[in-house]
């Protein structure tokens, strides 16, 4: 069933306003529904006057069936300023164990996650820092599908709210059939939408790739670069969620 969810949200763009206040009205556990009893700003809304937050997660795989998540980085922003001041950042206790492959990507050990907390006791903080601001990720799939099937886990309940992408912001601007055919053409491969190779055409500076909270960070820049280069402050937000 929420396969089938997240199927019928990547084809068509949901009223969000309206789909948190008809779940803050259902939800269950009191803390689902303070997150969407905060709702969510209308899709004609500028996107220069949306509250944001950059959010990223880490994880043990990329299947969110098999896979747990293990740190999670929030950064509130706006277009005019990130408020590192507020950043926040979490190693959890996956469900499943550590690979050796993931321990080489993120660097996140086995010690580290020994007597990390479970993300349910800190669900609290993550939501309160989420409620009634917009999340902007890097790869939607990961963020959405993890922490669904991490609510579902634990309280029987979904967690989805709307998220802007960068990388589908990317992949619109350097993957349209058009120039990949002639790139194709001339030799050249594909543009690549990771989130360093992105940044790279913003002039943006190289961070340490694959920590949550250095992740959040070069999120909201790149989405800050993007909206100065390619749109407007007073483009609908609308224009960007799913």
């Amino acid at each position: 069933m929420v396969m089938r969810l997240f199927s019928r949200l990547s084809k068509q763009v949901p009223d969000w306003p309206a789909y948190l206040a008809s779940r803050a009205t259902r939800a269950r556990d009191p803390r689902l529904e303070r997150y969407y009893a905060a709702g969510t700003p209308g899709p004609e809304t500028p996107v220069g006057d949306v509250p944001l937050v950059a959010l990223d997660l880490e994880t043990t795989g990329l299947d969110a069936s098999r896979h747990s998540i293990v740190s999670i980085g929030v950064l509130p922003f706006t277009l005019e300023r990130i408020r590192l001041g507020e950043a926040r950042y979490w190693v959890v206790a996956p469900r499943r164990s550590l690979s050796n492959e993931s321990v080489t990507f993120h660097h996140i050990t086995h010690a580290e996650v020994a007597d990390a907390p479970d993300l349910e006791d800190i669900l609290d903080d993550l939501l309160e820092c989420l409620a009634g601001r917009l999340a902007v990720v890097h790869y939607r799939p990961i963020e959405r599908e993890f922490l669904d099937a991490a609510m579902h886990d634990r309280v029987d309940e979904h967690l989805l709210f709307p998220m802007i992408d960068t990388m589908s912001l990317e992949a619109v601007r350097h993957r349209r059939r058009r120039w990949l055919w002639l790139q194709r053409l001339v030799g050249r491969p594909p543009a690549s939408v990771r989130l360093h190779e992105s940044r790279q055409r913003y002039n943006l500076p190289a961070y340490t790739g694959h920590h949550a909270l250095s992740d959040a960070l070069a999120t909201a820049e790149l989405f800050q670069a993007q909206i100065a280069r390619h749109y407007s402050w007073q483009t609908p937000v609308g224009t960007f969620w799913r």
